[in-house]
């Protein structure tokens, strides 16, 4: 179910008898020579409307600007500071709790945001509106990853590559493919190319590849991008799932162990 394609008397019947939400967010920021500015919320988009059509479960319209400094020195880049950002997700989720969703899955696509939809998943929590989980597709299907894929790339590799081969074929530059491997970088060391002597070196993506991607692009293939599409949906509906199925209260922070503070101060 999408929110925006219902009316508000539809989306009543919707919460009276359901509490999740599916909220996707990815970046408009480059991915190479070969994939568009749109290729996180894209991904993002495509995984939560097809997770919402498989379980019945609302899904919200997407975040497409996310958190995306890093990128800023590639034309077209668009990013909102940190802070920002999260005040924004958590005053859009608070607004779903208002409408009484009480369970949201931050359907996400950039590795930019997860650190902050973490921090605001952690404040709602804490203060008892509900309870946000972030979901990174790739994270959850590792192994059919690296299966699939000699030269991976953490930034417009051939996991992504496939993705938007599969999802939105007519905006893949193919005859980029070879380019985006030869002018970025291939053999990707995390150590070695993020790390000197123990510390995290640089902040900004062209201070490790020239054109701003990663992996072997050319192995990436439209069929291998429908296996990913459906190993990463079938884990989001079975995290749906498993979220549906819980008491909120087994959510939300657990209290404070005993003794409770100040259950012993006698009374002034």
């Amino acid at each position: 179910m999408y929110v925006a394609d219902r009316t508000w008397p539809e989306l009543g019947e919707y919460v009276a008898e359901e509490s999740v939400a599916i909220v996707p967010l990815g970046s408009t920021e480059q991915h190479g020579p070969h994939l568009p500015l749109a290729t996180d919320h894209l991904i993002a988009e495509g995984l939560a409307r097809e997770a919402a059509e498989r379980t019945g479960f609302l899904c919200t319209p997407t975040v497409n600007v996310g958190v995306s400094p890093h990128h800023r020195q590639f034309h077209g880049t668009m990013w909102v500071d940190a802070p920002e950002f999260r005040d924004y997700v958590e005053s859009l989720t608070r607004n779903l709790a208002y409408h009484g969703i009480d369970r949201v899955v931050f359907v996400n696509a950039h590795g930019g945001n997860v650190q902050h939809l973490r921090e605001v998943g952690r404040r709602l929590r804490d203060d008892g509106t509900l309870y946000a989980i972030e979901w990174m597709w790739d994270e959850s299907i590792p192994e059919l990853v690296d299966e699939v894929f000699e030269y991976n790339g953490p930034h417009g590799g051939p996991k992504e590559t496939a993705m938007i081969q599969h999802l939105a074929p007519e905006l893949v530059r193919d005859d980029h493919l070879e380019a985006a491997r030869d002018g970025g970088i291939r053999d990707v060391d995390p150590v070695e190319l993020l790390q000197r002597h123990g510390g995290r070196a640089f902040y900004d993506a062209i201070e490790n590849s020239e054109n701003g991607v990663y992996g072997d692009q050319t192995d990436a293939t439209p069929e291998i991008g429908e296996r990913l599409f459906e190993a990463a949906t079938d884990q989001l509906v079975q995290l749906l799932d498993w979220l549906d199925g819980k008491r909120i209260d087994d959510l939300l922070a657990p209290a404070h162990v005993d003794p409770q503070p100040g259950s012993r101060r006698s009374e002034q």
